[in-house]
């Protein structure tokens, strides 16, 4: 049972402008927003399709990761911190032997699998960009999920990486083992 002593402290306020410390932003929670190279990057509202797609992946992959016991899988509102970025992505897992001990505040590392899903807003070059930031911070495998194409573009490096359509299977490769769906069954 959470008291007033072990509870977390809920803060909650409105930049005043688009640039503070890491430590600043660490200090607040300050909700739909991200923190790259000093600056406060606003995160696009979901569209429905995002909720849909991330329900999916959340389905498929997390009763996997339950099932076998290898880890947690974390939604939007977990914050990572990225070397000097703090991210939110769509959806992560984290492996059973990294798992943070302090319940209350953000991963202080990268997870081990990033899952981003691509937002009408989002830039391919800022996506590109995230992508290739999670895997310089230790990430192992990033997946991006473009809705209008139906595809999943697979980063394992800044130099391996491939695009899967829906007539593809998606795996864990050896980061969630053993996991594989069809690419389709993430836009059903």
């Amino acid at each position: 049972m959470l008291n007033s002593q072990t509870a977390p402290k809920i803060i909650q306020k409105i930049p005043e402008s688009n640039t503070m410390t890491l430590e600043e932003f660490l200090e607040n929670d300050i909700e739909g927003y991200e923190y790259v190279k000093g600056e406060l990057v606003p995160m696009a509202a979901a569209a429905i399709v995002h909720g849909e797609i991330g329900v999916n992946v959340i389905m498929l992959l997390g009763s996997y990761v339950r099932e076998n016991e290898l880890g947690r899988l974390y939604t939007i509102e977990t914050t990572f911190r990225l070397d000097d970025r703090i991210v939110k992505p769509d959806v992560a897992f984290v492996a059973e032997d990294r798992l943070s001990e302090e319940k209350y505040k953000g991963m202080p590392t990268a997870p081990d699998l990033a899952i981003e899903i691509v937002s009408p807003t989002d830039k391919q070059y800022d996506v590109t960009e995230k992508a290739f930031a999670y895997l310089k911070a230790g990430t192992k495998l990033v997946w991006v999920i473009e809705p209008v194409a139906k595809t999943v573009m697979v980063y394992r490096s800044e130099t391996d990486f491939t695009l899967l359509t829906c007539e593809d299977t998606l795996t864990g490769e050896d980061v969630v083992e053993g996991f594989a769906c069809s690419v389709s069954q993430l836009f059903e």
